[in-house]
Parts: C-alpha cells; sequence; structure tokens
C-alpha cells in the first residue's frame, strides 16, 4: 500500500511539474534567425520577464528599462524576452531584421527577442500567450505587457502596459522572485 501511495504522489508530484514548466514549453525561434530553442530548457532555473514589443508604440522608449533591467538582475538570473508583436495598431510593421536592427541601434537590446509573435485573444494568439493568459486571467491588452514567471515556470504575475520596467511592485516582485531559491 507504501508503494502505491508512493507511486500516486510521484505521478502527481511530475504532472504538476509538466504543468508548471507548461508555460515556457516552447520552441521559437531568435529574432531574424534560423535558430530555435525550447524556452523551458534555455532559460531553466531563471525568473523570466516575458514582454510583448512594438516598435512604434508610446511604449516603445521601455526597451530602455528592460534592458537596464535584464543588465542590473541578469547575473542573479532574470531573463527578460521580447516578443516583437504587430497586433495593436499595426505598431510593429517592420520585418525581423528592421525589428532587430530599430532595438539594437535605438535601445541597445541584449536581452533575447525572439520572432514576430501574435499574442492577441481573437488574433489566433500563439499557444504560449494562451497558456499565459490563462494563467494570469487576462492576455496582452497592448504593447509591452509584460509576465513574471518564477524559477519553478509558474506565473507569478502580469502587469499592464502602461508599467514601466521599474515600476516599484514589478521590481520588488523581480528582487522576490530572485531571492526565492
Amino acid at each position: 500500500m507504501k508503494k502505491l501511495i508512493t507511486l500516486t504522489l510521484l505521478a502527481v508530484a511530475s504532472i504538476a511539474g509538466a504543468e508548471s514548466q507548461a508555460l515556457l514549453d516552447y520552441e521559437f525561434r531568435r529574432l531574424a534567425s534560423e535558430d530555435t530553442v525550447n524556452l523551458s530548457e534555455e532559460f531553466a532555473g531563471d525568473v523570466v520577464l516575458v514582454v510583448n514589443t512594438a516598435s512604434k508604440c508610446g511604449n516603445t522608449p521601455q526597451y530602455d528599462g528592460l534592458e537596464k533591467l535584464y543588465q542590473e538582475y541578469g547575473e542573479r538570473g532574470l531573463t527578460v524576452v521580447g516578443f516583437p508583436s504587430n497586433d495593436f495598431m499595426g505598431q510593429e510593421p517592420g520585418t525581423e531584421e528592421e525589428i532587430q536592427e530599430f532595438c539594437r541601434l535605438t535601445y541597445k537590446v541584449k536581452f533575447p527577442m525572439m520572432e514576430k509573435t501574435v499574442v492577441k485573444k481573437g488574433g489566433d494568439a500563439h499557444p504560449m500567450y494562451v497558456a499565459l493568459a490563462e494563467a494570469s486571467g487576462t492576455y496582452p491588452t497592448w504593447n509591452f505587457h509584460k509576465y513574471l514567471i518564477g524559477r519553478d515556470g509558474k506565473l507569478i504575475s502580469e502587469f499592464s502596459p502602461r508599467t514601466k520596467p521599474y515600476d516599484d511592485k514589478l521590481v520588488a516582485a523581480i528582487e522576490s522572485a530572485l531571492d526565492a531559491s
């Protein structure tokens, strides 16, 4: 009987672990590249800030703060991952090469950027964004919507596009997630 209970508990723990990793268990192509990565594998053990981005938006200057967060907290295990999206008012119309050049030249972005991605509800959102919306209760409402995912692969919180990268609540959530081991 003990063995049956132990096996059942292990199976449940395994399923729960798989579900927690499902938020990042997706393959994406790196921006303007043919290289693909599985986010769950690539950023295993990191705190991940997922952000849908756009180059021609009033929130575009947030690239600067996102890069600073990445530089400041990267050694402690924070990874910012950008997903360019043209879902909101066509504010990311460029090619991936144009987006990459804009991000590097204008904001000196070094954090990982992935392929152009559909993130909006009703817009055939990528399955990762569907999973994030199900976990948080909301799809991105505009460019620069943020989802903070803990080292365990579970959603910690989501932040509206109006939340700037150095907002006290966002920074506190990042620091708390980094301190949790």
